[in-house]
């Protein structure tokens, strides 16, 4: 497996990654071949940095397929543009770094993360439900009230006492 990276390049890498993904995983000559034709800045730079890749492996560009094309945001170059009552405005050009991986074809060299192994839960034995009750039964019908039985009495709201007028203040 052989590597390229290319460092603060001059495109967005919102639009790089839309040519990156249509690369990843085909054969290294028919993605430059691809590139060649797109009408992208990224398309240009991605294809060189698939090349170099070839290169630096050693390797022909019909025996290697590429594994991985990442484009990762590099630092931004700032600029600035006048605005109104002589203030200024700043402007954000992003730049971007792009990594290609390519290995020879079948072979999977690509990075796998280890799979993790799920435990499994100890058996535990099934408890015995407890056994239902026996449905109750069902009450009579309800008491007619008699005389002797009263009605729990309310305590009676207290009225607020009236409060004195000002007048009969001053006359005091």
């Amino acid at each position: 497996m052989s590597r390229a990276l290319i460092k603060h390049v001059r495109v967005s890498p919102t639009k790089a990654r839309l040519i990156a993904q249509e690369v990843q995983g085909m054969n290294a000559e028919l993605a430059i071949a691809s590139l060649e034709f797109m009408a992208n800045k990224a398309a240009g730079i991605i294809s060189k940095a698939i090349a170099s890749a070839v290169a630096n492996g050693d390797f022909e560009p019909q025996e290697v397929e590429i594994i991985s094309c990442r484009i990762d945001r590099a630092s931004y170059i700032k600029r600035w543009t006048p605005r109104a009552r002589g203030t200024a405005t700043r402007i954000l050009k992003p730049t971007s770094h792009i990594l290609v991986e390519v290995a020879p074809t079948g072979s999977k060299s690509e990075i796998v993360a280890p799979k993790k192994v799920a435990k499994k839960a100890p058996k535990v034995e099934a408890k015995e439900a407890p056994a239902k009750k026996a449905p109750a039964k069902k009450a009579a019908a309800p008491k007619a009230k008699t005389s002797t039985e009263e009605k729990p009495k309310k305590a009676p709201a207290k009225k607020a006492a009236p409060k004195a007028k000002k007048s009969d203040e001053k006359d005091a």
